[in-house]
C-alpha cells in the first residue's frame, strides 16, 4: 500500500510524542490529546492510526507503548540506522551536537569536510575525515544516508559523489535543488526559505 509522505511525516510526529509521554510515565493518551500534542485534527489523527493497524479503547484510548512500538513497525524503523554527516561548518556542528540527543535509532557515525583544519578532529564525539575517503567509507560500512550541509556551490558534485557511492538518501540543508536520480530520496530543508513564508504571513495582510 502506498502511503501519502505527508501521512508518513503525520506518524513520525505521532511516534515522538508517544515516545515523549512514555518518558513522562504516561501509560494512555486519547486521541484528542494526541492530536493537541501533534497539532493535526483528532479526526486525522484517528484515521492515521487506524492506517496502520491499531485501535483505542473508548473507555482507556491508546496504549502509549503499544502504540508507539505499532507506528515503529509500521514505519519500518530498523534497530539501527548510520548516517554521515558532510560539512562540518557552524551548521554541521549544531546539527552533530542535536542529533546526538535525539533517536537513538539513528546516530551520526563520521563527519566529513575538505577543510585541513576541521579533518582529523572530533565534533560532538564525531571524528572528521578528509572528504576524499567519504566514497570508501560508504561502500566499506554500507552507509544508506547522508546529511550535506556545504555550501551551495560545492551542493551538487558531493550529492552526486555520495549517490554514485550507494546513497538512498539525503537531507539537503542547503539551498540548491539537487539533481539525482529518480529512487534517491531528497528531504530539503532550507531554512531561509522558512523563514521568508513566515515573514510574508506575518506581515501578509
Amino acid at each position: 500500500m502506498k502511503i501519502a509522505e505527508n501521512t508518513i511525516n503525520r506518524l513520525i510526529v505521532y511516534k515522538k510524542e508517544l515516545n515523549r509521554l512514555a518518558t513522562d510515565g504516561l501509560s494512555n493518551v486519547y486521541s484528542h490529546k494526541l492530536a493537541h500534542l501533534s497539532g493535526f485534527p483528532s479526526h486525522l489523527v484517528r484515521r492515521d492510526l487506524m492506517n496502520v493497524g491499531y485501535n483505542g479503547s473508548p473507555a482507556h484510548g491508546y496504549n502509549v507503548t503499544e502504540l508507539e512500538k505499532c507506528i515503529a513497525d509500521f514505519l519500518c524503523t530498523p534497530e539501527s540506522v548510520r548516517v554521515i554527516l558532510v560539512g562540518v561548518g557552524n551548521l554541521g556542528r549544531a546539527i552533530l551536537d542535536y542529533c546526538q540527543q535525539q533517536n537513538p535509532k539513528i546516530s551520526i557515525v563520521a563527519a566529513f569536510d575538505k577543510d585541513k583544519n576541521k579533518v582529523n578532529k572530533v565534533y560532538h564525539s564525531i571524528y572528521t575525515f578528509h572528504i576524499d575517503s567519504v566514497k570508501n567509507y560508504i561502500k566499506e560500512n554500507n552507509i544508506d544516508v547522508a546529511i550535506i550541509t556545504v555550501p551551495a556551490a560545492e551542493a551538487q558534485e558531493i550529492a552526486s559523489a555520495l549517490v554514485e557511492s550507494g546513497i538512498k538518501g539525503i537531507v539537503n540543508f542547503t539551498p540548491v535543488r539537487l539533481q539525482v536520480p529518480a529512487e534517491v530520496y531528497i528531504e530539503n530543508l532550507d531554512m531561509m526559505l522558512g523563514l521568508e513564508k513566515v515573514v510574508y504571513f506575518v506581515n501578509g495582510d
